[in-house]
Parts: structure tokens; C-alpha cells; sequence
């Protein structure tokens, strides 16, 4: 266990290993790799750098368990949820801090993902004793058909780096709760939140194999065997688009049961009958939470032309007003981007779409200080065929274009290879209808910024990816369906 600190707030008892069969240890091979404070660049901690035979280790430990856990009552599983539920918040403000080191994001919006990642343990602490099957008559009288649920089995689970804790509560909690053990590899730069919820589980009772993390700097060289190994049963992924795709392609010789939550462009439509306060208040949470650095971040703002000057001239007003800094500074409200890359992408999107005839608003280039930091921005009139309009932007960067009819929104919002969530601001409650049913989108927020929630189902379409997280639907992702027939009792 380590201790962590940065002078401001000191987290003890933070694991630094390999989490294997119940027990931390070190790397096979020895290695760390060194997790950086995106708002410093300083090293925070070492990290032990899994090896394919750690994580085969992981993979054993979870084939063991899986029988003993699968056949555990649903109200112990329930009760092991539960526990880690309250120990999350028990434990928030180390939580909340540990992100906000690893990741950037200023404290408070670390404290809001502790209460939204915690909800996902304890949503599917419930979940876990209501899993249904069912009974019925065959048509032709002859027999009786019971459909039951039984745990699909093995898991291995890949989460991002930018909700390091919600994303592996999102995963975690819907498979334990389902009756499957798991291998999870978290994000090489934001491990740290994912070993600390491991050691929370064990405090809370979770059997020894049941939940194994393995954090590594070679994901593809983690990912390749596990995936080929036919006793793994299950993949579940959120990440980028191209990485999905090849995980897919990997996950098909063995026909795993997958989930896969991809990229996302996310386009933001504000019509003339909209309320201008509520859009303005709106938008700032769908495109600036976590410093931009989320799928279901507002990438390409359409704005009707009746409304637009207004819209952006009160939108610059409260970006203008950001205070950039390291998260734990006090009245910090932007925080870094996760590293240089991140940094160098944001200036080639907003200088390709100046070079094509935007207007820089506001902002537009890197924050001159220590860190990875990149200043707020807005581009108005950005114009078709600029890279911003196709790309995941995943920086505070807003894109707005300006459209004159209904028709003309729609088509702009569709014009592209995503699918994950859409936002549109009217008070026209049958304009909102009609949105529901022609955005191609998995999830629609009507004059609402953030829509996300444990017991609402996540996902998308078309490129952002497969099945659902939370909800009734995010346990289904980790059961399988039984079918079986007897005899018509009354016959025998």
C-alpha cells in the first residue's frame, strides 16, 4: 500500500500491484510504470505493470471462483454491493481526491462522480435479487417452457482513463451482481481510483478471485490472450471507436457475448423557441464537464438562426468566466486535459477550422503554465468539411454551426458515423417527439445537459457502439437466457 500526497491532501493505503486471486502483488516481470498529475506533470506513484501471465493469472483465479460465485444467493451478492456502496462514500473524499490527481478534474466534479460511480453498486445491489425468468404453456399445450437467467460467465473488463471510477462501477457492479467474477484492466493513466475500489471490495467481503484487476502499459499485449482463452465468456470495452473495432474482430473467434461503449460527436440543437437561460446553463454542463474529456460531451453545437447571436454571445460571457487551475486549487471550475496529446489534438482541430473560415470567439490555444491545460473555446460559423465537425474532440473546445429550418437541424445532427447521445433545446413538446424518433442516437437530453444515470440504460448506435450499461439492461449484458421444455403435467 502506498501513501499518496501533493502537498495539499495525503490519501494512505492506496494498492499499487497486481490484484490477483484475492491478494496484491507485484508484477511477474518487476516492472512499474509511473502515473503522472496531469496539472503538474510530476509522477504521483509507481504502478506495478501487469504482465499476459499476470493477467492469465487474473483469468485463472476468475474460472475458479466462478462456480462458487455463481451459486451464491443473490442477496449475499446484493450485500457485498451494498457494502462497497457505502464504503465508497464512507471513503469519498480520498476518492474524489485520487481522482482529481490522476485525472485533472477540478475536486468538485471528482466529488460529483463518487456519488455517481457509487450509484451504479448500489443500483445493482437491487438489481441483483430481482433477475427473472419465465414460465408459460407451449402453444400446443403439450409441455411447459421455463425460461431462466444464469450468469454468462467469466468477464474481462477494459475501462478509460477519463471516469476512472464510474466506468469500472458501471462494469463491476452489473457483473457481480449477475453472478460472474471478472478481470478488469484499468486505464494505464488513471489506475489509482480502480486498485483503491478493489481494496474497498475486499473490506466489503468479496470472495478471493472474484474480482481481479490487472493494470498494465501493454493492453494489446494483455488483451490478445485472455480473448483467445475459450474459458473467458464475456468482454465489455468503453474506449475509442478503432480500439473497439479491433477488440470485436478478436472477441469473434471465441463468439464472446460483448458490450461495448464507443466514441461519440454528440451534436448540441438549440432551436429559436428555445429558453435561452436554460440552453446557455444546459450547454455549459453538456460540453465542459470533466474539462470537455467525455463521450457524451456536446461536440458540434446547431444553432437556429433566429436565436444564435444571443445563444453565443451569453455562452462566451460564461466561458469567459472559467477559472483554469490544478483541481485542488480552491475555486478551480477547469482543470488539464489528461496529457500532451490530448493538448496538441485540441490546437490541430481549432487551427484546421479557423483555416477554414470559423471565427475564433474566445480561447484557441494551450494554457501557459505547468500542466496540460488547454484554454476554453468557442468557434462560431464553423464550416463544412472541418475536421472538428468528424472527429471526438475531447477538450473545451465548442464547435457552433448555424441552421435556419427543423429539417436542415435534423440532417446536420445525423451527418455523422456516431450515434451516442444527442441534446436539443424547444419548447415544442411535439418538435421533441419528432427528435426522439429521427436523431440517430442511443439517448436524447430534452432541455437537459447531462442525462446520464445508474438506472437509465447507456449506449448508442451505428459506430458508438453495443448494448446497454445500467438500468434493467446493463445485468442482462452479463446473463444468458435458458430455455427449458417438460411435459404437460396434467398428461403424465
Amino acid at each position: 500500500m502506498t501513501t499518496i500526497t501533493d502537498g495539499v491532501v495525503t490519501i494512505h493505503g492506496v494498492p499499487t500491484g497486481v490484484f490477483v486471486d484475492g491478494t496484491w502483488r507485484s508484477s511477474g516481470s518487476g516492472a512499474t510504470f509511473d502515473v503522472r498529475d496531469p496539472s503538474t506533470g510530476e509522477v504521483i506513484a509507481s504502478v506495478a505493470d501487469g504482465t499476459p501471465a499476470d493477467a492469465m493469472a487474473a483469468l485463472d483465479a476468475a474460472v475458479a471462483a466462478q462456480e462458487a460465485w455463481a451459486s451464491t444467493p443473490p442477496r449475499q451478492r446484493s450485500d457485498v454491493l451494498r457494502r462497497a456502496f457505502d464504503l465508497v462514500h464512507e471513503h469519498a473524499e480520498d476518492m474524489a481526491a485520487l481522482m482529481t490527481l490522476e485525472m485533472g478534474k477540478p475536486l468538485a466534479e471528482s466529488r460529483g462522480e463518487v456519488t455517481y460511480g457509487a450509484e451504479f453498486l448500489r443500483w445493482f445491489s437491487e438489481e441483483a435479487v430481482r433477475i427473472t425468468g419465465g414460465y408459460s404453456t407451449n402453444p400446443e399445450g403439450t409441455g411447459r417452457a421455463v425460461v431462466l437467467k444464469r450468469p454468462v460467465g467469466p468477464v474481462y473488463a477494459i475501462t478509460p482513463w477519463n471516469f476512472p471510477l464510474a466506468m469500472a462501477t458501471r462494469k463491476i457492479a452489473p457483473a457481480l451482481a449477475a453472478g460472474c467474477t471478472i478481470v478488469v484492466k484499468p486505464a494505464d493513466l488513471t489506475p489509482l481510483t480502480t486498485l483503491y475500489l478493489a481494496q474497498l471490495f475486499v473490506e466489503a467481503g468479496l470472495p478471493a478471485g472474484v474480482l481481479n484487476v490487472v493494470p498494465t502499459s501493454d493492453a494489446p499485449g494483455q488483451s490478445g490472450p485472455l480473448l483467445a482463452d475459450p474459458r473467458l465468456r464475456k468482454l465489455t470495452f468503453t474506449g475509442s471507436t478503432p480500439v473497439g473495432s479491433a477488440l470485436l474482430k478478436l472477441a469473434a473467434d471465441n463468439v464472446l457475448k460483448t458490450s461495448m461503449e464507443l466514441g461519440g460527436n454528440a451534436p448540441l440543437l438549440v432551436f429559436d423557441d428555445a429558453d435561452v437561460d436554460t440552453a446557455v446553463t444546459a450547454a455549459m454542463l453538456a460540453k465542459f464537464r470533466n474539462v470537455g474529456e467525455a463521450c457524451t460531451a456536446a461536440n458540434r453545437f446547431f444553432v437556429q438562426d433566429g436565436i444564435a447571436d444571443e445563444f453565443t454571445a451569453r455562452l462566451t460571457e460564461r466561458v469567459r468566466g472559467f477559472v483554469i487551475g490544478r483541481g485542488r486549487e480552491d475555486g478551480t471550475t477547469m482543470g488539464p486535459l489528461i496529457d500532451a496529446k490530448a493538448v496538441g489534438k485540441a490546437s490541430d482541430l481549432v487551427d484546421d477550422a479557423v483555416t477554414r473560415g470559423a471565427r475564433l470567439v474566445v480561447g484557441g490555444e494551450p494554457v501557459d503554465r505547468p500542466g496540460t491545460y488547454f484554454a476554453p473555446t468557442i468557434l462560431d460559423d464553423v464550416q463544412p468539411g472541418s475536421r472538428i465537425l468528424t472527429t471526438e474532440i475531447f477538450a473545451p473546445v465548442v464547435s457552433i454551426t448555424r441552421f435556419s429550418t427543423e429539417e436542415e437541424g435534423i440532417r446536420l445532427a445525423n451527418d455523422t458515423e456516431f450515434g451516442l447521445v444527442s441534446y436539443a433545446f424547444t419548447k415544442d413538446l411535439a418538435r421533441a417527439q419528432r427528435l426522439a424518433e429521427r436523431l440517430e442516437s442511443g439517448m436524447l437530453g430534452v432541455n437537459m445537459g447531462v442525462i446520464s444515470n445508474a438506472s437509465a440504460p447507456f449506449g448508442g448506435v451505428k459506430s458508438s457502439g453495443l448494448g446497454r450499461e445500467g438500468a434493467h439492461e446493463g445485468i442482462e449484458e452479463y446473463l444468458e437466457t435458458v430455455y427449458m421444455l417438460t411435459p404437460d403435467p396434467f398428461s403424465v
